[in-house]
């Protein structure tokens, strides 16, 4: 079964997370499916990237784990081969906290024995989100000098990747 489609979870709700404030030792949610994205962190830190750049959204939206991993890999990729390995430093600085839950609908022959309708209704965990707000600053990039027009290149590849409208800024 392929994923839904990325305008079913756009809109920001209530946030769904594993522990409740007010039980701390009892999690609501079962089997919560582990992000996709694996380094929030790559290139080199070093104190002589003097550019910073950002990606920041202009909307308040939820951002899926597939989407930032997309996000992350193909600017890393664009950096590394404009730049080389070592000559940058990239962070993603979102994480998907949100766990989003489907209640799928069944159609066709044999549905009514295997749809619940309002039983249960809530829906099994199938993946997780990061919730943005406006203005909030996505994905960061640090470059020496010079090198600014790769970077703005690279975090405009990986806007393509937000379901949301993004700017890039630069300080």
């Amino acid at each position: 079964m392929g994923l839904r489609p990325a305008k079913c979870y756009t809109r920001l709700k209530r946030p769904n997370t594993r522990v409740s404030k007010h039980k701390p030792r009892k999690s609501y949610v079962k089997g919560v499916p582990y992000p996709k994205i694996r380094s929030f962190e790559s290139g080199k830190i070093k104190d002589e990237y003097s550019v910073k750049a950002f990606l920041v959204t202009k909307e308040a939206v939820q951002i899926r784990h597939n989407a930032l991993e997309a996000a992350r890999i193909s600017t890393n990729k664009k950096l590394e081969t404009l730049l080389g390995t070592g000559m940058y430093f990239m962070k993603v600085r979102v994480f998907p906290h949100h766990v989003l839950r489907d209640n799928p609908i069944a159609t066709g022959a044999g549905a009514d024995r295997y749809q619940t309708g309002m039983r249960l209704s809530f829906g099994r965990p199938t993946s997780t989100a990061a919730q943005v707000k406006s203005g909030q600053k996505i994905i960061e990039v640090r470059v020496a000098p010079g090198s600014e027009k790769v970077a703005k290149r690279a975090l405009k590849i990986a806007s393509a990747k937000i379901p949301s409208p993004c700017s890039i800024v630069f300080e």
